[in-house]
């Protein structure tokens, strides 16, 4: 039987859902990571500054193991959303390194403390444990990923987790006219 390490089965899972993210700016022009996609702005380098901050944020600040280099969205006069997008004068470099020393400033605090070590949100009432975290953060960053995701693909078609687009079934050309078909039919039908 093999054992089980709950603590470096989340950071497994944590550090794959990062690397998705980033890899889906690879190959894309400045214009293309910082284009709203959506009507609420959502855009590549946008999700990552957001994650930069919620990383150093659940395992930096409320661990009392705070992180230079990123100021907090939630603790300060910052306005609506500025963790979201990306300023014309922020850099694709500076915001994807301060995501990387966000993650290693993590991954420092995770080595450090057992699952059960409780820490403190600012602004939020109540405790959390390290190991509430570790879930937390491999579920908002995946979820981020998925955004990234769907971006990617309105930008230049590019899907899936891997550049080998082995975890993404081969592309069958008719695949969205028959789910747009049966949508309509479906409608029609009034199902």
């Amino acid at each position: 039987m093999t054992g089980s390490d709950p603590k470096a089965d989340l950071q497994v899972y944590l550090q794959d859902a990062r690397d998705v993210l980033l890899w889906k700016l690879d190959g894309l022009a400045e214009y293309d990571i910082r284009r709203p996609l959506t009507p609420t702005g959502t855009n590549l380098l946008g999700l990552v500054k957001h994650l930069a901050g919620a990383e150093a944020l659940y395992f930096g600040a409320a661990f009392g193991r705070p992180f230079a280099g990123t100021p907090l969205w939630v603790t300060g006069d910052a306005e609506p959303d500025s963790d979201l997008w990306a300023r014309a004068d922020e850099t694709r470099k500076e915001i994807i390194e301060r995501y990387r020393r966000a993650c290693a400033h993590a991954d420092e605090t995770i080595a450090a403390l057992p699952l059960d070590a409780v820490g403190r949100l600012p602004g939020a009432p109540g405790e959390i444990t390290l190991h509430r975290t570790l879930t937390h953060m491999v579920a908002e960053t995946q979820r981020h990923a998925g955004h990234a995701d769907i971006v990617r693909e309105l930008i230049d078609g590019v899907v899936g987790q891997r550049p080998d687009g082995l975890n993404v079934a081969p592309h069958d050309p008719d695949h969205y006219g028959r789910v747009a078909r049966a949508a309509k039919e479906a409608a029609a039908d009034g199902s």
